[in-house]
């Protein structure tokens, strides 16, 4: 009965027809009582897994969320499912903040959006108290593990809410987290006996795609052209300085990209926001934090100009590519100076040292990511516990399996250049000494004047980077100073450099290969041969949604216009069929969508 019951809300309110993946079975642990962590891919459905509970339950679901803009997203696609939410936040006036709070005390609200900051202040504590809590959902769980890569010191003190309602069900969701952050998630969190779900991490849509940086520009400007020319996307930077530098760049090259950080103004910030979700082709340059649990299903490509500080970072960020479940990019381009400038950062915070331990492993792996000759899809899977195929046909070293050469004598120079040059300076130094370099620092120090010096000038720098950052990965070279990034050899350079051992590396491309340059078609994927009809429908949903001040893809996304390109729907029972159309859609919007149809012949 039960079943019957959540299908049915599942249909009115969101217009599907079945659960996926481990929804069915998330949503019965917590409607038994019980706690639960959910592991699913980014575009996997989490938010189903506490909304329709939220709508089954007496009472009011408070969701704790991360960002402003999530919350608002969140609640805007709800009210347009006829679902009664509010968030209470910062962003709202204090005269709004007490119409929001006499709404959910007079039970028109079964979901409240807050903060980790503000459900553990003492006014929204105290307001909380007034209300039946029916269930607690910790969104982006693995912020609240000391070992999380978004590290958020107010989501580590939630566990006191299983202390205040210790009969309340709490979920945790996230879309990443190892064996090791999925124990610490639930024991900050005190959860009861948990129930832990994962679904598969494997997002088969998504190609991976991983190279050296040497001009990063034009390297970004020539994988737009070649695979993405007419589509949206993200790219990530770690610095506010360099996401205003590429967002500028971009525009110069006629791309309508917009910057998003931190340091903008609350008005630039909202009104980029809204570029991203109304405009059909945007590119947005952020850092991280930009696209957190935002639905925006049609991101072509996420591109990373910096390494990721750890899978985990990099599985989030590359997940808001393609939620759609169409073929989409995940390109990444990375150097030697990354992993030298998150190995500074790490060592310069405040953290202990048992963090600072993880967090080196997890840059170790990240890196390793970068290296590898194997395929991409499944080390990242094996990372996450979970196993793979040996050749996933999506990742550019299955669909260009990398050369091994034998970097022996290569690497020994530059390890007799670290030695010769007492372990006191930087890679750029010691290349430059393998180069035969001229400059003021190598002369002042005498440096010229070493055995090793030139012997390696027949070579590009770009290659002694290459071998310099894969033998760091390997551990035959290590940081020994943070301040001044200086290296030094380690026990096991010793056979390599007595000659003792050879070593095979990967041979290095600089440059992306022409042969698979493509223009994107808007229509490519459509199945239906009503290219005309869809093209209608999309010039309607988006008329209304900048009529409604909303993004398109909460009236509709592609999906439910592609069924509807399929179905041809004729009367609001037949409408009722298309995927993402619930009661409250059809009420909102059928009548002008059926128009347009009946408008075509069959």
């Amino acid at each position: 009965m039960r079943d019957l019951e959540l299908l049915q809300i599942l249909k009115e309110r969101f217009g599907y027809s079945s659960f996926r993946l481990e929804q069915k079975n998330i949503i019965n642990s917590i409607l038994d009582g019980r706690d639960s962590l959910a592991i699913m891919p980014t575009g996997g459905g989490k938010s189903l897994c506490y909304q329709i509970p939220a709508l089954y339950l007496e009472g009011v679901t408070v969701v704790v969320s991360p960002l402003i803009s999530l919350m608002q997203d969140q609640v805007m696609n709800l009210k347009e499912s006829g679902v009664e939410a509010v968030f209470l936040n910062s962003s709202l006036s204090y005269r709004d903040t007490l119409k929001a709070k006499e709404k959910i005390l007079n039970g028109k609200v079964k979901l409240v959006y807050v903060s980790p900051e503000g459900i553990l202040s003492s006014g929204l504590s105290s307001f909380f108290d007034q209300l039946r809590i029916s269930l607690i959902a910790i969104d982006e769980a693995h912020c609240v593990s000391q070992w999380g890569h978004e590290f958020r010191k107010d989501y580590t003190r939630l566990g006191e809410l299983k202390i205040k309602y210790p009969d309340v069900p709490m979920i945790a969701l996230t879309a990443t987290a190892d064996a090791k952050t999925r124990t610490d998630i639930t024991n900050q969190l005190r959860m009861a006996d948990p129930a832990v779900f994962i679904s598969s991490f494997d997002r088969p849509n998504i190609k991976y795609l991983i190279e050296e940086r040497s001009d990063e520009i034009k390297q970004l400007d020539e994988f737009i052209k070649a695979h993405h020319l007419s589509d949206t996307g993200i790219v990530y930077c770690l610095s506010r300085d360099k996401v205003e530098r590429v967002a500028n760049a971009l525009r110069k090259l006629k791309y309508p990209a917009v910057p998003y950080h931190a340091g903008l103004s609350q008005e630039e910030r909202s009104k980029n926001q809204a570029l991203f979700n109304t405009e059909d082709r945007i590119i947005v340059v952020a850092t991280i934090a930009f696209g957190m649990g935002i639905d925006r299903p049609d991101v072509r490509f996420v591109a990373h100009l910096d390494l990721p500080k750890s899978i985990e970072s990099y599985y989030q960020e590359t997940g808001r590519a393609g939620r759609d479940g169409k073929p989409s990019t995940a390109w990444m381009i990375y150097g030697l100076q990354d992993v030298v400038k998150l190995s500074q950062m790490l060592e310069t915070t405040e953290a202990d040292e048992s963090y600072k331990k993880v967090a080196r492993h997890k840059l170790d792996c990240m890196l390793a990511l970068g290296e590898t000759a194997s395929c991409r899809r499944k080390y990242v899977l094996h990372y996450f516990g979970e196993t793979g195929k040996d050749f996933c046909g999506q990742c550019d070293t299955c669909m260009e399996p990398p050369v091994l050469w034998d970097a022996t004598q290569d690497a020994q120079k530059i390890l007799s250049t670290i030695y010769r040059t007492q372990q006191m300076y930087g890679a750029g130094h010691v290349i430059d000494v393998i180069r035969g370099s001229k400059n003021a620092k190598i002369t002042e120090r005498q440096h010229d004047t070493l055995s090793v010096y030139g012997i390696g000038k027949d070579k590009p720098k770009e290659h002694w980077n290459s071998v310099l950052r894969q033998l760091l990965n390997m551990g035959y070279i290590a940081i020994k100073s943070w301040e001044y990034r200086s290296l030094c050899l380690t026990k096991k350079s010793i056979e390599l450099l007595t000659g003792g051992q050879k070593l095979q590396l990967r041979k290095q491309e600089f440059s992306i290969d022409k042969k698979e340059k493509r223009t994107a078609s808007k229509s490519k994927d459509v199945k239906h041969g009503q290219e005309e009809l869809f093209n209608a429908l999309k010039s309607l949903r988006n008329k209304l949604a900048r009529d409604k001040n909303l993004p398109s893809y909460i009236v509709f996304n592609d999906k439910s216009l592609n069924d509807m390109c399929l179905l041809l729907p004729r009367t609001p029972s037949e409408f009722l069929m298309v995927h993402g159309v619930g009661q409250s859609k059809l009420e909102n919007y059928g009548e002008e969508f059926l128009q347009v149809i009946n408008g075509f012949g069959r």
